[in-house]
């Protein structure tokens, strides 16, 4: 009986450990990507993972270790990994609706560094006009949505 637990404790070592590896793997992610979005997505597949693999590790090793049930750990693991794909998307979607920068493949030939800044390669009027754009887009689409739910309704 005492092999099984050694056995399970190392078993939720391991996840704890893997947990900061992603962790680490999602704050380099974070420091290394250009902008917004790339490092959004960095932040949010690979935190949400590396939240579920510790918590689930310390689960484990506090039910074999100290027969400790928490739900207090299941209710974070459900409230993180719900809450923080949801918030991402939001800040995302902000911050496309306000002409953020987005890094293109083609900035890559003039990138001198790993970091990027906004004013490297977008003025403040490049921003605004590609923030207007997407605005008119968006109308367009709107008025074409509105007219087809009139005609729906006729």
């Amino acid at each position: 009986m005492e092999i099984i637990k050694d056995i399970v404790s190392l078993i939720a070592s391991i996840l704890i450990f893997l947990g900061s590896i992603i962790a680490l793997i999602s704050a380099i992610g974070i420091v290394k990507f250009q902008d917004v979005f790339l490092r959004s997505h960095a932040s949010t597949k690979s935190s949400t993972l590396s939240v579920l693999l510790t918590v689930v590790g310390v689960l484990i090793y506090f039910i074999v270790n100290s027969g400790f049930f928490s739900v207090r750990l299941l209710l974070s693991l459900v409230f993180i990994n719900l809450t923080s794909p949801v918030g991402m998307h939001l800040i995302s979607r902000a911050a496309y609706r306000n002409g953020a920068y987005m890094y293109r493949k083609d900035d890559a030939s003039r990138q001198s560094t790993i970091l990027l800044s906004q004013k490297e390669f977008n003025t403040p009027e490049e921003l605004k006009k590609r923030a207007k754009l997407r605005e008119e887009r968006r109308e367009k689409l709107y008025y074409k949505e509105k007219e087809y739910i009139n005609k729906m309704d006729d």
